[in-house]
């Protein structure tokens, strides 16, 4: 495994509502509960599918993305209010320490997982804060998605997570992806 970014020539796909098939908007939410004085990052957000479904709850949401085109992509979409993009990698974020009160990734974390973009993640937020995944798992058909080689299994992830020191609330394999939550 290891980092790779989404062909931006592709990125009208990540605009599609199938991928509700294997994460609804509500589901998504449940993950990590925004409210109203939150700042939270979408971890991967691409063209925004996920970031506008999150968008209403909290007072900023920092749509995180190593690629300027993404953020492009989105502007030209039409970006909400609460909505502020971050160019950076996952390993890299410009936030101080303990500024984020949560974060998610939804299909993105095989993308940037690995220790050191969990140590940062750890970094930036705030004792208690949360965290929402869902991901293409390992344990799936490839049929959607990366290779199943780009994937990681829920036990890998669970395990990556607790060892930057992340308590596990929630954690489920399905067919073809994995949800997890965890809090610091």
């Amino acid at each position: 495994m290891g980092f790779h970014t989404y062909p931006i020539e592709r990125a009208d796909n990540l605009e599609d509502s199938w991928r509700y098939e294997f994460c609804s908007a509500e589901e998504l939410l449940a993950l990590f509960d925004p409210t109203p004085e939150d700042a939270i990052a979408d971890l991967g957000s691409g063209t925004g599918f996920y970031t506008d479904d999150v968008a209403p709850y909290p007072e900023t949401v920092y749509a995180v993305d190593v690629q300027e085109e993404m953020h492009d992509y989105y502007r030209e979409k039409g970006l909400p209010e609460t909505v502020e993009t971050v160019t950076a990698e996952i390993a890299d974020l410009p936030f101080e320490d303990s500024a984020i009160d949560a974060a998610f990734s939804t299909m993105t974390y095989h993308e940037f997982a690995d220790r050191d973009s969990l140590a940062e993640l750890a970094r930036v937020l705030r004792p208690g804060g949360r965290v929402g995944i869902v991901d293409w798992s390992a344990a799936g058909t490839g049929e959607e998605g990366p290779a199943l080689d780009e994937r990681f299994d829920l036990d890998r992830a669970v395990s990556d997570l607790e060892a930057q020191g992340f308590e596990i609330t929630h954690a489920s394999a399905r067919r073809e992806t994995f949800v997890l939550a965890a809090e610091l």
